[in-house]
């Protein structure tokens, strides 16, 4: 039984990739790596130092001297950068609305896809993003790229969003969510796009639990 395989999830915003993803490698006792979350503490460190969200050789310049951890916890996966616990500022609505502009630079994306992959080296992980298994994990024992209509995807990030005690609207997060799919399937830089060998998950009508589990079954079947 091949035990330490690597799963790469991808997938447009709000399908519910990262939720899925961690109790996938909890079940499977396997690490869960969020690169979300990781270009949102690029952004946010951007943000914070006045870094134009064009610029890349600064947005690249900034990175290379930057640490991002991302540490379990019983509240969950915490984001460190700098040594500085930032897990609640890079789910901002500002923050959010800008990631697509900082993911779009090759050189941004290269820096930390390298360290990506530096932390699946050995197996035994769940990643989810949006180039997993096209251009991070080429090679993963299991591809799926997850979706679900952009009404539904808005409606789950208005909870989400209340949850946090964020104010939005339904009708502004799509126009959000959908500006947000345009700018990541078209970018030239590893778009948004389904790899060829990876399995079509559509969340629209499943729980979150439906989908974890349709999941960690194709898991045991490539684990067998």
């Amino acid at each position: 039984m091949k035990k330490n395989i690597q799963i790469a999830i991808d997938g447009p915003a709000g399908a519910g990739k990262s939720t899925i993803a961690k109790i996938v490698a909890e079940s499977l006792g396997f690490t869960y790596i969020d690169t979300g979350a990781m270009y949102r503490a690029v952004t946010y460190k951007a943000m914070q130092q006045n870094i134009h969200l064009d610029d890349e050789a600064k947005l690249a310049e900034m990175l290379a001297v930057s640490t991002i951890d991302l540490k379990p916890s019983p509240q969950g996966q915490l984001v460190y950068l700098d040594g500085e616990n930032v897990s609640a500022e890079i789910r901002s609505n500002e923050v959010t609305s800008s990631v697509s502009q900082v993911a779009a630079h090759a050189k941004v994306r290269e820096l930390l896809v390298a360290q990506q992959q530096k932390l699946a080296a050995n197996g035994g992980v769940v990643m989810d993003g949006r180039d997993i298994a096209t251009h991070v994990l080429k090679t993963a024992e299991l591809k799926i790229f997850m979706s679900a209509t952009v009404e539904e995807r808005a409606r789950r990030r208005f909870i989400d969003n209340e949850k946090r005690g964020i104010e939005s609207s339904i009708d502004k997060l799509q126009e959000e969510i959908a500006l947000r799919d345009k700018m990541d399937s078209e970018r030239e830089a590893s778009p948004l796009i389904q790899a060829e060998d990876a399995i079509f998950l559509d969340t629209t009508e499943l729980s979150i639990d439906a989908a974890a589990q349709a999941i960690l079954k194709l898991a045991q079947e490539k684990m067998a």
